[in-house]
């Protein structure tokens, strides 16, 4: 990234020459750009969240047509008193399962409740079985009816399934596509999100409660969470504001560089739609993120031209100053944010790739809009005499502060602050061995247990036996293996022992279902209720059993293994995981093979474990980005060191925050350590740009860092302090997960500060004094190069 003099001192003569061109490209591109990111839109999709290049996402892949995926929605019916069987719920219920069955995107082939015809029950007759629909299609829901519905109800084995164990309830379950197939565009989930609202707002009243969970429902509602990120950012920007011209001594410069900072996202909304993108629930914080950086960097402009202008000079030679010096470092810094955020690309799932494109987008703008654009608006700034006065003296204003802190810089103190930084990594290490990777809360993570649709999800576990997450386990055997007594035993031992393991609310499988036909042929005698040895009393107890049940396919090749969990926390995920993959290992079989794994809970442990297996390639390749680009930048190995030092620290106490804060890393969560990456960048690289600038005129270490200090000091403090008391106000958001970022982010700001103004210094100090001919040769290469000196 180093430039030659000869081209920065051109590039700056150029840029301060045609100083009302660039404004007026800059202003007329920044009018294209809103006109385009205003055609940005909430782009949610149920595939963009799944590792597709995951086993178990092929597995899923493969049989999703016939067994259904795993983008279910569940709409419950609940009665506050007595139970469903009246005719008031039973017409409800009725013309909810209509309703559902019209949603765009259902496909209407899985649309299931007491009232569809895929719904039936088997009872033993004199003659044998008979059967029918639960719900008869001349059924009236009158007094004469519902005893019927009532007994077939029972005989169906929906209870615990459709209807609620205690009869307080009943389910319509449908899976949604990705692409409606009413027009073959890819399916609206806000669209869907509202008319599933639409729905409990029509038949919901003081009687009967409606509650809806689902990805489309959760998106929805994180969606209209995330509303409040809006009224977030404007009392970030106008908090920014006070503290900007508290620091900086001017409105107009305020402004100037806040209007500047507005600018970068509305570029990254016009470019995300120009490259097709649009802005998903889970990433509607990268635009704040990206706001944060650009403040970070134009906050260190302000405090350029600040100080300049107190020594004496005018505005527009204070500006061309800052150009100047901020440049390198600063496109340093900003081309490593972005290669951090590329980074977390190599987790293969299509959310986490835009979103890191969108991130890198962003810190690519900032450095035409902050090291390029914001230097030239505040030359024109008619900042006079009267200015200077008021901001003379901001160089040693702080001067007892800095010399607190050059203390570090010396052997003595760079050792107590070293020892220090070494305890507070080993300590986090240890913790940072209990992060969860995945959710750590049941329900929903991102909002708060007590919103609507954690409420709702509750309900649903509580009543009904499934559960709201399922995870199959698709059985493949040959052809007819239903009717071979040896695949069905292995199908029913598998079932019987995940049925036994912490965390399995209840199974079901092929081989349960059989047993409980044998079991009917038998006058329903519990003894009975085994897998015959025969197989053409096999072939009794399969025929009644349809495909439509989802338990076989066609030829009875392939059985899934329906195993509903009590939560989706990573931990229960994991264990349940780790019994499947016990038992394939413990029981192996050239006939039957068990295949982890679809439904919703399938997609979660394929997800957990493709961020675990990126999550420390995708921080080795971040740090050696960086350690490239400061080596680069400084041509200093000891400066990379010192950098990239404090941000391993740093990152790795994030992660034991993390732990301690009960936060997951997930999809959602990834942004923030890619931000504390970004943000450390930042700071280390403005420090140690100017602490060579002094190195070279031959002032001691300790010294150096002092004058470093007092030009960039107050600019790290202060951005520092300024993001962190904006993100603060996060734990007030309706989205929980963006109050559990403001903690995480207000902590990442206040962290990389610290890191960067003690720790950095008395890394290099210490490094300097172990090897002196090393200072020594870069002193002198840093002599050499004089585009940051003034």
């Amino acid at each position: 990234m180093s430039q030659s003099p000869t081209f920065l001192s051109r590039l700056e003569h150029w840029t301060f020459r045609n100083r009302i061109l660039i404004l007026v490209v800059f202003g007329l591109l920044t009018a294209f750009m809103g006109w385009q990111g205003a055609k940005l839109r909430v782009d949610a999709g149920f595939e963009k969240t799944l590792p597709l290049d995951h086993p178990y996402m092929q597995t899923f892949t493969k049989h999703m047509k016939e067994f259904g995926g795993a983008n279910r929605v569940l709409v419950a019916l609940s009665v506050k008193e007595g139970d469903i069987y009246t005719p008031e719920f039973m017409t409800r219920l009725k013309q909810v399962t209509d309703e559902v069955f019209f949603v765009p995107g259902v496909d209407r082939a899985s649309v299931t409740s007491i009232f569809t015809p895929n719904v039936r029950f088997i009872e033993i007759v004199e003659d044998g079985f008979a059967g029918g629909n639960v719900i008869p299609a001349e059924f009236q829901p009158n007094d004469e009816w519902l005893p019927v519905v009532r007994e077939n109800v029972l005989k169906s084995g929906q209870v615990g399934r459709l209807v609620a164990e205690d009869f307080t309830a009943a389910l319509v379950s449908v899976q949604l596509v990705e692409k409606d197939p009413r027009t073959g565009e890819k399916l609206d989930y806000m669209a869907v999100a509202q008319q599933l609202e639409s729905i409990r707002a029509k038949y919901e009243d003081d009687k009967i409660q409606v509650h809806i969970i689902g990805f489309a429902k959760a998106m929805g509602d994180i969606a209209d969470g995330a509303k409040s990120v809006v009224l977030f950012f404007a009392i970030a920007f106008v908090i920014t504001a006070v503290l900007v011209y508290g620091y900086g001594k001017s409105w107009m410069m305020t402004f100037a560089m806040l209007g500047i900072s507005l600018c970068t996202v509305i570029w990254q909304f016009g470019l995300l739609v120009l490259l097709g993108y649009g802005i998903d629930p889970l990433s509607i914080l990268v635009p704040f993120l990206v706001f944060a950086i650009a403040i970070s960097h134009g906050v260190q402009n302000v405090g350029t031209i600040t100080q300049e202008m107190g020594k004496g000079a005018d505005a527009f030679t204070a500006s061309r100053i800052s150009f100047e010096r901020l440049l390198i470092p600063g496109a340093s810094a900003l081309v490593t944010d972005a290669l951090a955020f590329v980074t977390i690309a190599i987790i293969q799932i299509q959310m986490i790739q835009e979103l890191a494109v969108s991130a890198s987008i962003g810190m690519l703008i900032i450095i035409i809009t902050h090291l390029w654009v914001l230097p030239v608006v505040l030359s024109f700034l008619p900042l006079g005499d009267k200015y200077r006065a008021r901001v003379a003296g901001q160089v040693d204003r702080f001067d007892k502060v800095w010399a607190w802190f050059a203390v570090f810089a010396r052997p003595k103190g760079a050792i107590v602050m070293v020892l220090i930084g070494l305890v507070v990594f080993g300590i986090s290490l240890w913790e940072q061995r209990k992060m969860t990777v995945g959710d750590t809360e049941a329900g929903v993570p991102e909002l708060w247990p007590d919103s609507r649709y954690n409420l709702d999800a509750q309900l649903i576990v509580d009543r009904f036996a499934i559960g709201v997450d399922v995870i199959q386990v698709i059985v493949e055997t040959k052809a007819d293996g239903c009717i071979d007594y040896n695949v069905m035993k292995q199908v029913d031992d598998f079932t019987w022992a995940i049925s036994n393991v912490d965390g399995v609310q209840s199974t079901m499988s092929m081989a349960t279902a059989m047993k409980t036909v044998n079991a009917g042929w038998n006058e329903g005698n519990l003894n009975w209720r085994v897998l015959p040895r025969n197989s053409q009393v096999l072939v009794r107890t399969v025929t009644p059993i349809e495909t439509s049940t989802g338990l076989l396919n066609s030829n009875c090749s392939v059985m899934p293994v329906m195993i509903f969990t009590k939560d989706h926390k990573a931990e229960t995920i994991q264990r349940i995981v780790d019994a499947v993959e016990k038992y394939k290992a413990d029981n192996p079989s050239e006939t039957v093979s068990f295949n982890l794994a679809t439904g919703n809970v399938g997609v979660m442990a394929a997800t957990n474990q493709a961020v675990m297996a990126a999550e420390k390639p995708m921080l080795l390749l971040v740090y050696a980005t960086v350690i490239l680009f400061c080596v680069i930048t400084f041509r200093s190995l000891v400066g990379a060191l010192a950098t990239v030092l404090p941000l391993i620290v740093v990152s790795i106490l994030c992660n034991a925050m993390m732990t301690w804060l009960g936060i997951g890393l997930k999809i959602s969560t990834l942004p923030a350590a890619a931000l504390g990456v970004g943000i450390g960048v930042d700071y280390g690289l403005y420090i140690f740009n100017r602490l060579q600038s002094y190195l070279k005129h031959g002032l001691n270490f300790a010294e150096a860092y002092y004058r470093t200090l007092q030009e960039t000091g107050s600019s790290v403090l202060f951005t520092g302090l300024t993001l962190a008391v904006a993100t603060a106000t996060w734990i007030f958001s309706d989205l929980k997960f963006q109050a559990d970022m403001g903690v995480l982010l207000t902590f990442i700001f206040l962290a990389n500060m610290v890191g960067a103004v003690v720790l950095l210094p008395a890394v290099a100090a210490l490094l300097y004094k172990a090897f002196p001919k090393l200072y020594e040769a870069e002193v002198r290469r840093a002599s050499k190069r004089t585009f940051a000196v003034h």
